[in-house]
């Protein structure tokens, strides 16, 4: 079966919407072992991980439907380089609100140790891990696109629609969503292939958000079906 000229979802919300599979690429959004492992930076944060199973295999079957329908593919990888000279300083805010970069100062022995280039926190889980052939953008701010070389890679293959999964939903995930949208890209997202950080307002949130203002959502099983269709 070869793979679908359109992707075409008649009951993605708010509205239905119909677009080419060679113009658009999925965007898998911080699936590293600091956000969903025991024992990383949210569990010592003190974010409940229950989803986290969940949450991987609906990212992986958005993955997968998207591998066998060729779409162009990128994983996104938050945190800082070894001696965090990205991070800027007191000087910078994400020295302030990040909450690896507080509990790092907090905790002495967790010093370097979260979402930081080298580290068993800061790598990709094994679940999820890219193809050879597969952009991985590392970023230092929620949006993947600040400081980073991501929308040039997407506009240089003539790229105009974005999937977006991965987490947080209402940080990194709706970050980056937003400024793909004010970059003039078309922008869905998988709902049930994302999990937020935080109380479950702030999904009810993001959900509202992307459907009002951003772009569309749909379940991972509706985008499965579609991508499968002749």
């Amino acid at each position: 079966m070869s793979p679908p000229e359109f992707l075409s979802l008649d009951d993605a919300r708010p509205v239905p919407l119909k677009w080419r599979t060679d113009e658009t690429a999925l965007v898998v959004v911080d699936m590293q072992n600091g956000f969903l492992k025991p024992g990383g930076y949210f569990d010592q944060v003190g974010y409940d991980l229950a989803h986290a199973p969940g949450t991987i295999e609906r990212v992986r079957r958005t993955l997968q439907a998207a591998r066998g329908a060729g779409l162009f593919v990128t994983f996104i990888q938050s945190g800082f380089d070894a001696r965090h000279l990205v991070v800027g300083g007191d000087t910078a805010p994400v020295w302030h609100k990040s909450e690896a970069q507080v509990l790092m100062r907090e905790r002495p022995e967790l010093a370097w140790k979260l979402i930081t280039e080298g580290t068993w926190d800061y790598e990709l889980v094994d679940e999820l891990q890219p193809l050879e052939h597969e952009l991985v953008v590392r970023k230092s701010r929620y949006s993947a696109f600040a400081g980073t070389p991501l929308d040039q890679v997407l506009r240089a293959r003539r790229i105009r629609n974005l999937l977006f999964c991965g987490v947080a939903a209402n940080v990194c995930v709706e970050s980056t969503l937003r400024e793909a949208y004010h970059r003039e890209y078309f922008c869905l997202l998988v709902d049930d292939a994302t999990h937020h950080a935080g109380p479950a307002f702030l999904r009810d949130a993001t959900l509202w958000n992307v459907e009002r203002f951003f772009g569309w959502t749909a379940p991972v099983a509706r985008l499965e079906a579609a991508l499968t269709a002749d």
